[in-house]
């Protein structure tokens, strides 16, 4: 039963983390693109480098997205298996 607490946790800050707009709004371009720049991210949305850096942090702390460093550029990506997860559970509520 712990190990289904602690998922239920992981899975609860996670939905945490998707609960604000930007974080929300940023996903679903990773999900558009595939992969994308922080460079690209900037661009994109009307935010300051730090406020951004923010968001990804606690994007990457729940598991949602997973990052690469290329040159001095970090590259995001979504986490499928995490996704998949959450999808499960939102299932099981059905």
């Amino acid at each position: 039963m712990e190990g289904t607490t602690m998922e239920l946790e992981d899975a609860a800050r996670a939905f945490k983390a998707l609960g604000d707009e930007n974080r929300l709004r940023i996903a679903r371009l990773i999900a558009d693109k595939g992969e994308i720049c922080a460079c690209r991210l900037l661009e994109d949305f009307d935010m300051a480098q730090p406020t951004l850096s923010h968001h990804m942090k606690l994007l990457r702390d729940c598991g949602l997205v997973t990052a690469r460093k290329e040159g001095r550029w970090m590259h995001y990506s979504l986490n499928h298996d995490v996704i998949e997860s959450l999808a499960a559970v939102l299932g099981e509520l059905g």
